[in-house]
């Protein structure tokens, strides 16, 4: 994304205890791209235990209640995720 031109931010929400910690940012848009705990330890955490990802998701519930774009991302490679974001982007607001 930072290629092509956009400015991306990652307020890291998942280890803090502050509800709103990415609007501190003012961001534009927020998106927020979500995967499961199965797939998470698929991809490069196979031991990552369910109380702490319960607790990111805990963490990350008020970004996910306010973003302007959710997106699963189980099933998707990383270049369809940079697709699917740029045709929400492409949309006129």
């Amino acid at each position: 994304m930072r290629e092509l031109g956009y400015e991306v931010r990652e307020p890291a929400q998942e280890h803090s205890g502050v509800p709103d910690l990415w609007r501190r940012r003012s961001p534009d848009i927020l998106i927020y791209l979500d995967v499961s705990l199965a797939v998470t330890r698929r991809r490069d955490r196979p031991g990552w235990p369910q109380f702490l990802w319960e607790a990111q998701q805990s963490r990350l519930a008020h970004a996910r209640q306010h973003c302007d774009c959710y997106l699963l991302t189980d099933d998707l490679a990383p270049e369809e995720v940079c697709r699917r974001v740029l045709a929400f982007l492409s949309v006129d607001r």
